[in-house]
């Protein structure tokens, strides 16, 4: 069997469906954001990416010191898609001969910035050499109180789905620095067309996790039933926990926060706008849901909206487009197993 005919997903849970835990402090194991491991008081969670040059980043239009930074950063927001807080960072490089120390030294600035910002310690790793470019792997280590994680597990009927921020711009970020790399081959003194759009660039480039949220909803004292942050795409998101959770959705399409920006890029591309936003990925967002009786709480957290609502299983995933009509939704998100 070919892996792309299983893609990323199927791959883990082949390879883990009867992976069985012998620890008693392993709480959770493979199937979330981060695994789970008991500690006295506070639970310590866990999680781990892994960045190849060629396949998550072109280093034709991507600095090394913004690589360092997302490379940090899109393992905090796994923590806090836990409803956690990031404490500690290991980092691993494989590195292939054309790079020099101040290459490497540019990419660690990166990093050390965002556990600058974030307050989080580097605290040991490992480096080898690569044939194929640049690789990056980072484990980061957060904590949370036991009665406070949230995995993807947790949704129920007549929750709300709420998300943070808007949909979309990462992915047209992508695009628009796609399109100038195409523009500028052969060219020497070529400069990119950024002008109007460096929303969307930034996203893309520098993108930023949600620590903002968790802390607005916990001091409203909202615990989410369910949470995930978006790096696939919403409605790959919103697929995995409805079916850890066991329940269906409605998303309403006039209710997916889009910017301004992502709306204009979208048009000059010729491409459709909703669905950039619910399959485009890496925005880095958090997808969360909370009791329907929290709806005026949550509803008042500055850069939280209600998208829609949980179901009853039965009634499967759709979303809601403007004139009524009811569409399944797909997980069509980025797939790096998928064949090209």
């Amino acid at each position: 069997m070919e892996i792309s005919e299983l893609g990323e997903f199927g791959l883990i849970d082949h390879l883990t469906k009867d992976l069985k835990t012998v620890n008693s402090s392993t709480l959770r194991g493979v199937g979330d954001d981060c695994a789970v491991l008991r500690n006295k008081d506070t639970d310590i969670l866990v999680t781990t990416d892994l960045l190849l040059e060629g396949v998550h980043f072109d280093l034709t239009y991507v600095p090394l010191k913004h690589l360092g930074y997302k490379s940090a950063v899109v393992n905090f927001s796994d923590v806090y898609a836990m409803n956690g807080r990031p404490r500690q960072i290991t980092v691993s490089l494989g590195i292939s001969s054309r790079f020099t120390v101040e290459h490497i030294t540019e990419l660690f600035s990166g990093i050390r910035l965002a556990c600058e910002l974030y307050g989080v310690d580097l605290v040991g790793g490992d480096t080898t050499s690569s044939r194929q470019g640049l690789v990056i792997s980072i484990t980061c280590i957060g904590e949370a109180p036991a009665e406070k994680i949230v995995t993807r597990s947790g949704a129920k009927d007549t929750d709300l789905v709420c998300v943070s921020g808007d949909l979309g711009s990462a992915y047209m970020g992508l695009q628009l620095l796609e399109r100038e790399k195409v523009a500028s081959a052969g060219r020497k003194d070529f400069t990119p067309e950024f002008g109007g759009k460096e929303y969307l660039v930034e996203r893309q480039l520098k993108p930023e996790a949600r620590r903002d949220i968790i802390e607005a909803l916990d001091a409203a004292g909202i615990v989410p039933t369910a949470m995930m942050d978006i790096s696939d795409g919403l409605s790959s998101e919103m697929m995995h926990i409805c079916k850890d959770s066991n329940v269906g959705c409605r998303i309403y399409e006039d209710r997916i926060p889009i910017d301004y920006q992502t709306a204009v890029m979208a048009e000059e591309l010729g491409m459709n706008l909703v669905t950039a936003a619910l399959n485009g990925g890496e925005d880095y967002e958090l997808l969360f849901t909370v009791p329907l009786h929290t709806h005026e709480t949550v509803s008042k957290i500055p850069g939280v909206k209600v998208i829609g609502h949980i179901t009853k299983p039965s009634l499967g995933c759709a979303m809601i487009t403007r004139d009524g009509t009811e569409i399944p939704l797909k997980a069509q998100g980025w797939n790096p197993l998928k064949k090209d």
